[in-house]
């Protein structure tokens, strides 16, 4: 479970809330949603303005998502309790008055009306929320894309939001202008920053064995096998449940992935051992990967494992849980596995998609002689070549 630390500094006379937490884009990112979280150059330091009432809100807010809060350094007021008046609702939304919140409750209706993920829901209000805590009093009416262009420029400047976090935002933003049209917001005129054009980062083969040898612990273990071996999100790994694994036939069934499809992945006949070895000593009771009292185990608890176990393994690159699935995509493209296969276990609804992971992959590319290979060979090989050049750092005479 991921530890927040909160402390209190003071800056021009004025008292204001230290977060503090390991690096980790979930966490980064879920501590951003939060509307007062500012970003502090002088003291690199995210931060909120403190109050009794803001560390309440705060607290309840990093709870409702399982994060371990580190309150010891706090001064005062130690007590838990939610706070009266606005008990009821959640989170941040404890910051909006209760006309804010009715727009907010007609937004959060129809996404779901939508029939969006609950996961694109709860992100998408979210934003809306910051949006609404932006704007303070203004009317529904009297809104433009210039209070959208205003809001981007001042949330992406205070929170330093990647690209595809940015469209994401622009994408909520949306919506809203859809479900309120008796505002001048025009959807169609919003426009999203192009994606990333980056490519994956990839394990190599030795590295994910030798990631596995470093997992001492055996739900950790098993947890980044099946990551690797069936090419898994992180979300399809902590929902899978026991009775998706068919051991007999080496499949797994990944029911409600991303885009709301069902897909069956294939289950690596090296891992049987391990997960025989597993189901033995933990015997779960749902889920595959359980947490405390038979829920789902925490994602935010996975990247931090996996990042230890990095460590110890002296992999130096970034590594996540969805590089795992990267680099089991790449890997069966360099083992000969045809596109299309490829696409259909990783469950992209676009060849273009998986598509990418053609320009990372090896198999071709090693075969490739480097001009530098070709020029040294010639000259070695040349008898008009009287100095024997070695790159080492020495001529040979």
């Amino acid at each position: 479970m991921p530890t927040i630390r909160l402390s209190v500094f003071i800056y021009k006379g004025r008292q204001f809330m230290q977060i503090s937490f390991d690096a980790d884009e979930g966490v980064k990112n879920y501590i951003l949603a939060f509307p007062m979280v500012r970003w502090s150059h002088t003291y690199k330091t995210y931060y909120v303005p403190y109050s009794r009432t803001v560390f309440h809100t705060f607290y309840t807010y990093l709870r409702q998502d399982n994060f371990y809060v580190d309150y010891s350094q706090m001064p005062g007021d130690k007590k838990r309790e939610p706070l009266k008046g606005k008990a009821g609702r959640p989170g941040i939304v404890r910051l909006l008055n209760d006309r804010q919140f009715s727009i907010l409750r007609e937004y959060s209706m129809y996404l779901k009306g939508l029939r969006l993920s609950n996961n694109t829901i709860k992100t998408y209000t979210n934003f809306i929320t910051n949006f609404l805590y932006f704007l303070k009093d203004r009317p529904i009416e009297q809104l433009t894309n210039t209070d959208v262009q205003r809001f981007v420029e001042d949330i992406i400047q205070r929170k330093k939001y990647s690209i595809s976090t940015h469209r994401q935002l622009i994408s909520a933003v949306k919506h809203f202008g859809e479900r309120f049209s008796r505002s001048e917001i025009v959807p169609p005129d919003l426009i999203r920053p192009a994606k990333n054009k980056r490519l994956p980062t990839v394990l190599s083969k030795q590295e994910v064995v030798v990631l596995l040898q470093a997992t001492s612990n055996l739900k950790h273990r098993t947890a980044l096998a099946m990551l690797y071996a069936s090419g898994l999100r992180i979300g399809e790994l902590i929902s899978l449940k026991i009775a998706d694994i068919d051991m007999e036939r080496r499949q797994i069934r990944i029911q409600n992935a991303k885009g709301r499809k069902d897909r069956y992945g294939i289950l690596a006949e090296s891992i049987l051992p391990l997960l025989h070895n597993y189901l033995m000593t933990y015997r779960p009771v749902y889920y595959f990967i359980e947490g405390p009292q038979l829920k789902k185990y925490s994602e935010g608890s996975v990247r931090k494992f996996l990042q230890r176990s990095c460590q110890r393994a002296g992999i130096k690159k970034y590594c996540t849980p969805h590089t795992l699935r990267h680099s089991y995509a790449t890997h069966l493209i360099e083992n000969g596995v045809g596109l299309r296969h490829v696409q259909d276990l990783l469950g992209h609804s676009k060849p273009e998609t998986t598509m990418i992971y053609t320009h990372v992959a090896q198999k071709d590319l090693l075969q490739i002689q480097s001009p530098l290979d070709t020029v040294v060979l010639e000259l070695l090989e040349s008898d008009k070549n009287p100095l024997k050049i070695s790159l080492s750092g020495k001529n040979k005479g």
